[in-house]
Order: structure tokens, then C-alpha cells, then sequence
């Protein structure tokens, strides 16, 4: 087996490209490799070990993982949420299985979850520290592994369910069901719930590392993605009740630092120097370089007309801009493409007004009609629109389409949304004359496949 190719090498030579200094800064330069032996035999390269898991997340990089950027953009692209000026497999639907960005979204994903199973084994073995900061560091990992696996089921369906560091093991194993990649991640955060504190563990100020009500709200998506509405609900209520958190007052600062709708945010760039001076990926990415350049990536005229009459997050997120002639329309949620010392922005994980909406749903598939018509305007009126008047029957499609407009080119929400509801293959079966069924799931990379006898192709690849 060649092994030197596999996703698993390519992780163990990325293990310890670890942070360094303290946890809480999540530095942006990794210091140089340690030796899986030793790393977790010293309390200073522990705390180094866990942080490289943060910087491998990559949301100040202009490239991105998949715990950062790509998702946004690809899935994107394969919704009705982005154009690209160029050519592009994914507008039309026709990504293929040796596609180089889907080989880099499934390499990049078991790149990190090798350092996180590394981790988790290392630091719950180790006598370096207590007992209550390895439970808490071990719990906090774990939160960020069932945070990859939800990406990754909801971009292939089932995949190879790697928890261990045995290439013996890892190397040839098969994918389980969705099933049972869901039930990892539920056996995962309810772990994390269990002993994250409410307290950030991270600088105080900041929520760059998860807290219980981060952990809450990945539950709370889990819920609803699996159809639990009770325990969605009680999920985004128990968040509700802490009383850390409110919506930003205007759509124009939901992604500052200083915003208090974050429920978990990563730092975006803190430095400006030639070569790490982009705030965060999304925003390098998706805004223009310049004013006299057009934007590579635009809003997709079927999102643009979805927003409502003075709906402020359409004035506020999408950016109209004339350029020889040629009208575009172009994301602007992260304002900074460069670093900005002036105006701060964190690259937002989990918000508010994702989980009102989460509440609103749930709560409307079981009959609580009213107080779902409460939290859904909610989020309606800080966007400067009146309250639902539309009838109980229709108050689901009401949500879906608020989900559509607020948490628009944000860590794939309209691809999983159109997913999960069953309602994909209508929605871009009737924008896309390219559309076909089997594209609700992205290719396995051909390349893993050939490596490892045991792993199956998606249908239509």
C-alpha cells in the first residue's frame, strides 16, 4: 500500500506543525515538529499541541480548509448562492472525483482530525497535567471533531469514521452510514456539554476557543438536522437563557470582534505584515482586490432577489458595483480584505440569530406556532422587516426562505438547508438545467480510492 500518498501520512507529517505560546492567542506561525512521543509528556507542548488544532482551522488564510472558507465558497457555488466570472464545475454541478478542491477538502479534513484523535489519546493518557484540564481539553477536542464530521457527512454522506491514529487501522477502513457518522457526533458533544463551562476558556474578551454554549449550538443544528425538535429546542433555549449573548443591533457589525451575537468566532488576522495581512479568508476571497477590479465571485441573481424590500442585510452584505458598463453584485459580510486595525472582524463559527431561527423551526414542527412567529421576527426586525403574517401552513417555508437570507454564504447553510428538508432536487432542479440528483453529494476523491480497496464511490461519479 502506498502509504507515503495516503490522507493518513499526509496527517502524521502535519501532527505537529503546532502553535506556539500560550493556547488562548491561537497563534498564526506553528513552531517546528515534535515528536508525537514526546509532545504530550511536557504541559507547555500540550496546551501548543491543542492550539495547532485552531490554526489548522485556517480562517485568516487566503486558501482556507475545510474549517474554513472552502465550505462557504463551494457549496456556495453549488446552491444558488454564488457565480464565479470563470468557469466553474461547481455552478453547474459537475464537479468530478479527481477534482483537485475536493481532494483538498477531504485531505485537509482527516489532516486535522489525525492532530484532533492525536490529542485526544495523548493528552488522556498523560500524567503532565490534571485530571480536570485534561477532561476539559480532551471534551474541547472532541467538540472539534464532531464539528469536522458534521461538514464532512453533510458534503459526502457517509465517510470513513477515523478516530484512532493506527495506520494499521485508518488506512483501509471503509465508510459507515450517515447513521453512524451521526452518532459519533452526538456522542462527542454530549461529552463536551458535559464539561465545558460556561466560561470561554479562550483570552478574556474573545470566544475563540468553545464554551458550553458552543457546544449547544452544534447540538442544536444536530438536533434539527436529525429531526429531534425537542432537543433542538431545548438546546437553543438553554443558550437563550444564559443571557451572554444578543443579537448585533445592526447587520453591519454582526462579524466585529466586539460583536456579542459570536457564539464561537476565530481570531481573523491580528498583524499586518507582506505576508499575512488578510482579516479573514472569506473576506480575501470573496471581496474585490481593488475598486477597478470585478469581483471573481458574485451573488447569485436568484439570492439577490430573494431579500425582501428594505431588507437591511441585502443593503448591507451585498455590494453593488459598476465597472466598464457591467453591473456586479458582490459579498460583503466580512468588510475587511486586508487586514484593518480600526475595524476587527472575527471569522464567525456559530451566531445568534442562526439558533432563533433553529428555535423558530423546531419549534413550528411541533405546532408551537406562536412562539415560533416570535423568534422568527426576531430575526425579521433587526433586518428592518415587519412580522410573519402568513398562515400556520406556510410558516415553515417562511423560515427556510429567512434562513436563505440570513445566513447567506455562511459555512454552507443553503446547501445543507435545501439538503436536509428534501427540498433540493425542486429548488435547483428548477434554476439549473445542469442540475441532476447525484450532485447532492460531492465525489469521493478518486485518488483515496485507489488507494484504499475498501472505500466506495458516491452514485454518478
Amino acid at each position: 500500500m502506498k502509504k507515503n500518498l495516503s490522507i493518513y501520512t499526509i496527517a502524521a507529517a502535519a501532527l505537529f506543525a503546532m502553535s506556539c505560546n500560550k493556547l488562548v492567542d491561537i497563534p498564526s506561525h506553528p513552531i517546528d515538529q515534535i515528536s508525537e512521543s514526546t509532545v504530550f509528556s511536557d504541559s507547555a507542548d500540550i496546551i501548543s499541541a491543542v492550539a495547532g488544532v485552531y490554526n489548522n482551522f485556517k480562517a485568516n488564510a487566503s486558501s482556507g480548509t475545510i474549517g474554513a472558507t472552502q465550505v462557504t465558497i463551494y457549496t456556495g457555488l453549488a446552491a444558488d448562492e454564488l457565480k464565479y466570472s470563470y468557469s466553474s464545475t461547481y455552478v453547474n454541478n459537475a464537479y468530478l472525483a479527481d477534482d483537485g478542491t475536493v481532494s483538498g477538502l477531504w485531505s485537509s479534513a482527516y489532516t486535522n482530525l489525525y492532530q484532533m484523535n492525536a490529542c485526544i489519546a495523548g493528552i488522556s493518557a498523560t500524567k503532565a497535567i490534571s485530571d480536570s484540564l485534561k477532561r476539559a481539553l480532551v471534551a474541547e477536542v472532541k467538540f472539534d471533531r464532531a464539528f469536522y464530521y458534521f461538514q464532512m457527512v453533510n458534503l459526502w454522506g457517509g465517510v470513513p469514521l477515523v478516530t484512532v491514529t493506527d495506520y494499521n487501522v485508518t488506512a483501509t477502513q471503509p465508510r459507515v452510514s450517515v447513521d453512524e457518522v451521526y452518532k459519533l457526533i452526538q456522542t462527542d458533544l454530549a461529552e463536551a456539554r458535559s464539561v465545558l463551562q460556561p466560561k470561554y476558556p479562550s483570552i478574556a474578551g474573545t470566544r475563540y476557543r468553545p464554551n458550553l454554549y458552543t457546544a449547544m449550538a452544534l447540538s442544536a443544528k444536530v438536533f434539527l438536522y436529525r429531526q429531534q425538535w425537542d432537543s433542538a429546542a431545548l438546546m437553543v433555549n438553554q443558550i437563550l437563557a444564559s443571557g451572554l449573548y444578543s443579537l448585533a443591533s445592526t447587520p453591519t457589525t454582526v462579524f466585529y470582534q466586539t460583536s456579542n451575537e459570536s457564539i464561537w468566532a476565530l481570531p481573523g488576522s491580528n498583524v499586518n505584515t507582506s505576508s499575512t495581512n488578510f482579516q479573514t479568508g472569506e473576506g480575501y476571497i470573496l471581496l474585490p482586490s481593488s475598486i477597478y477590479s470585478a469581483p471573481a465571485y458574485q451573488v447569485n441573481p436568484i439570492l439577490v432577489n430573494a431579500f425582501e424590500q428594505n431588507d437591511l442585510r441585502k443593503a448591507t452584505w451585498i455590494t453593488q458595483a459598476t465597472l466598464y458598463g457591467t453591473t456586479y453584485n458582490y459579498p460583503t459580510k466580512y468588510k475587511n480584505r486586508l487586514y484593518d486595525a480600526a475595524n476587527r472582524e472575527v471569522y464567525v463559527m456559530f451566531r445568534l440569530a442562526d439558533m432563533y431561527l433553529v428555535l423558530a423551526e423546531a419549534q413550528a414542527h411541533l405546532g408551537a406556532y406562536s412562539d415560533a412567529i416570535t423568534n422568527l421576527n426576531i430575526v425579521r426586525t433587526r433586518a428592518g422587516l415587519g412580522g410573519y403574517t402568513g398562515s400556520n401552513d406556510d410558516l415553515l417555508a417562511a423560515i427556510y426562505h429567512e434562513r436563505q437570507v440570513e445566513m447567506a454564504f455562511e459555512w454552507g447553510n443553503r446547501w445543507y438547508d435545501l439538503k436536509r428538508t428534501g427540498t433540493i432536487d425542486a429548488v435547483l432542479g428548477a434554476e439549473k438545467t445542469t442540475w441532476k440528483k447525484e450532485a447532492a453529494l460531492f465525489p469521493i476523491p478518486v485518488g483515496q480510492i485507489q488507494l484504499n480497496p475498501n472505500l466506495t464511490q458516491n452514485d454518478g461519479y
